[in-house]
């Protein structure tokens, strides 16, 4: 018996890093991956999906994400379980009990509105039980309250839903809806349930040793410290064994780099890692610098990034992480040529630079200004060549 895990689709987010251009294809690239995950069930004969909370970005969605999020739906050839998480949380404001949701989702498309055992259409004693958030903030474990009333059925395979933090993984133990993992693991050695297929965490992460308790991560990467997104997982069970396969299911990528910037060569080295990187248009990337460099350096950095970032869906600096100390030197002096209130002005920003980085700044800008990045470039080159020799 094999099927999808899968979780945290978030239809509907946007991220604020990201240009009008390049958001409107990621937020397509969510729907995408709907369509992606279809395909994955056909392909590997997969008996249905399960969505582990978290299907919608929040309850409050356009018309035309909320149509077009349901058309890929309706294209899976699979029924699909959808367990309302925190983002989607079965109050007042439900989209999934709206008249859009109920007039254009397909029979096929099921919401786990409470946590009776649901037979999956298609299978002979297969069972989902789920554990649906009702808030945004649950009172309980809700797992461990799904699973209060079950017992063991023989003969029967079934799938635990849930959404959530387990204990092991949680920074705040406090929290009352933080999911117990030995309940959990109770629960599997007593045949009440064969797997549990979590979500809430946007990484794939194996909890324990069992093998049959997982978080399915997200189809399609939301942040920068994700350790393998862009994934779902192929469920095999039977009597004996817990197969999982991780499945690709997007190719955007979110990445934080640091990179140490002292010379000419190191600027080369940076510069053609970004050439080197394959789909730009879908890679998000800020990088933090550190190291020494001079004006000229400095403006061929500037130069650098400015003209690759049109060609990625995201390039910035990282602020927080960036040190890059910006030291002119007698290179730069002999780079430009000014007279006048522009000399004076670069004269006394050279006497301010050293402790003063809005005057660094301004002398950057100056230098590009005036024309200093192309023969600023070759002096630091010479420098780089001479220091070498």
């Amino acid at each position: 018996m094999k099927f999808i895990h899968t979780s945290d689709w978030q239809i509907g987010m946007t991220r604020a890093f990201l240009s009008q251009e390049a958001a409107a294809r990621y937020s397509q690239a969510r729907i995408d991956a709907i369509r992606a995950l279809g395909q994955l069930a056909e392909e590997h004969e997969a008996g249905f999906m399960v969505v582990a909370g978290d299907v919608f970005e929040s309850n409050q969605l356009s018309a035309q994400t909320l149509s077009r999020a349901l058309d890929a739906l309706n294209s899976v050839p699979v029924p699909v379980f959808l367990l309302p998480g925190n983002h989607d949380p079965l109050d007042a404001s439900t989209l999934f009990r709206s008249k859009a949701f109920r007039e254009q989702a397909r029979s096929h498309i099921i919401v786990v509105e409470n946590s009776e055992p649901m037979p999956v259409p298609g299978l002979a004693n297969v069972e989902v039980v789920g554990a649906p958030w009702f808030s945004k903030r649950p009172g309980v474990d809700l797992c461990a309250q799904a699973l209060k009333a079950l017992e063991p059925a023989p003969g029967v395979t079934r799938i635990l839903l849930g959404h959530g933090q387990v204990d092991s993984l949680s920074p705040d133990h406090s929290q009352p809806g933080v999911i117990s993992q030995a309940l959990l693991e109770q629960a599997l050695a007593e045949g009440r349930v064969q797997y549990v297929a979590l979500g809430d965490r946007h990484s794939l992460t194996k909890v324990g040793s069992s093998g049959r308790l997982c978080y399915s991560g997200t189809p399609l990467v939301t942040d920068f410290d994700e350790v393998a997104p862009n994934q779902a997982l192929l469920v095999e069970l039977d009597n004996e064994a817990c197969r999982l396969t991780s499945l690709t299911t997007g190719f955007w990528e979110f990445q934080a780099l640091q990179r140490d910037i002292d010379g000419p060569e190191d600027l080369a080295t940076f510069a053609q890692g970004l050439d080197a990187v394959r789909g730009k248009e879908c890679t998000v990337l800020k990088v933090g610098f550190t190291g020494s460099v001079n004006l000229a350096l400095a403006a061929q950095l500037d130069a650098l990034l400015e003209t690759q970032s049109p060609l990625f869906a995201s390039l910035k600096r990282r602020e927080r992480t960036t040190d890059l100390a910006v030291i002119p030197d007698a290179l730069d002096d002999n780079a430009i040529a000014l007279s006048g209130y522009a000399d004076a002005t670069w004269k006394a920003l050279l006497a301010r630079a050293a402790s003063d980085d809005t005057a660094t700044d301004a002398l950057r800008l100056m230098y590009r200004l005036a024309g200093g990045t192309a023969s600023g470039a070759k002096g630091a080159a010479d420098k780089g060549r001479s220091d070498g020799a």
